[in-house]
């Protein structure tokens, strides 16, 4: 793996998102988000109802990227083996074989991961954490990158198993999509009569050695101490707000500083400016934040706390 030129950095990834939205109509901060968790080599959480088009998006940055996809759709029958793989005996040859889980890939869709039951959950969740998995005693290490997307029904949902803070805390983003406004929705069945077919087809506009080179590149990002410091001080004001019961533990500052970087490279900076933090916060945090339950019963979510707090906290001057 090398470091790429910036500039060049920068235009890869607009490639990429570009080639993403023939698919994709409209959600452009959603693409954004997602683009800078690869640039991390970390994993995302969506949250949102079915029918929105989290699988297509997974597939689709996978097809640009010509990265290996894979889709495992969680229920609450699922077994660990099936999402790890295990060793069965070959008549033939007399010996064990492994036959391999879902998350041997590039970027693993792990759909309504909350449908599956807690041991299920642990057994991604530790592959996501380790990037390896062991099976009868071996240790087989995982594709890099490994990127798991994985998709949770709201709540609200009947039959769903929610992840303890615990395992929501291995999320670098925590994502919505959202539905779409009326034109985006006219748009898509504009584009499906025209595509013709179901099924979507991208050509890949970079290759996984480019992916790779490019997560080097964030890397050797520069972050000035006052911007570290004022991912430092969001974080802490997490953790004395009235609305919080558990406010983000330093992975979340990690989480800032990660997504911050990659939006860097993004933009084709070689530097962290104020503007990019402000802009991961709630993605980063969100999912990090216990929320006191009166909170929840005067409706104030962890989104608008977080806003508040931005609205507070001093913002640093970063000479360029």
């Amino acid at each position: 793996m090398e470091r790429l030129n910036i500039e060049e950095a920068g235009r890869t990834c607009q490639k990429v998102i570009s080639q993403v939205k023939k698919v994709i109509v409209g959600k452009e901060p959603v693409l954004e988000k997602v683009m800078l968790a690869v640039l991390a080599n970390s994993h995302i959480l969506f949250e949102d109802y079915p029918g929105l088009a989290k699988t297509l998006l997974a597939k689709s940055f996978a097809m640009s990227m010509g990265c290996g996809f894979s889709r495992i759709q969680f229920t609450p029958d699922l077994l660990p083996a099936d999402i790890t793989g295990t060793y069965v005996f070959n008549v033939r040859s007399g010996e064990f074989e492994l036959r391999k889980g879902a998350v041997f890939t590039n970027i693993l869709l792990a759909d309504e991961i909350n449908r599956a039951p807690p041991k299920t959950q642990a057994a991604l969740l530790e592959a996501m954490q380790e990037k390896q998995t062991t099976l009868d005693g071996k240790t087989h290490l995982l594709d890099n990158p490994f990127i798991v997307v994985a998709t949770q029904n709201p709540i609200e949902y009947e039959g769903v198993y929610p992840l303890p803070e615990a395992q929501l805390d291995r999320f670098l983003v925590k994502l919505q999509l959202g539905y779409p406004a009326r034109t985006e929705e006219v748009e898509i069945m504009h584009r499906r009569m025209l595509r013709g077919q179901e099924d979507v087809a991208l050509d890949p506009v970079t290759d996984l050695r480019t992916i790779l080179d490019l997560q080097q590149t964030v890397e050797g990002i520069h972050v000035d101490d006052d911007v570290m410091g004022y991912i430092a001080d969001i974080v802490q004001a997490t953790r004395s707000q009235r609305q919080i019961d558990v406010g983000a533990s330093p992975r979340g500052s990690l989480a800032i500083f990660k997504l911050s970087r990659a939006r860097a490279v993004f933009h084709g900076r070689d530097y962290v400016i104020p503007d990019d933090v402000k802009e991961v916060v709630a993605s980063a945090l969100v999912h990090r934040l216990i929320m006191k339950a009166e909170s929840w019963v005067k409706g104030t979510s962890a989104s608008q706390v977080l806003e508040e707090i931005l609205r507070t906290i001093p913002v640093p001057r970063v000479k360029t």
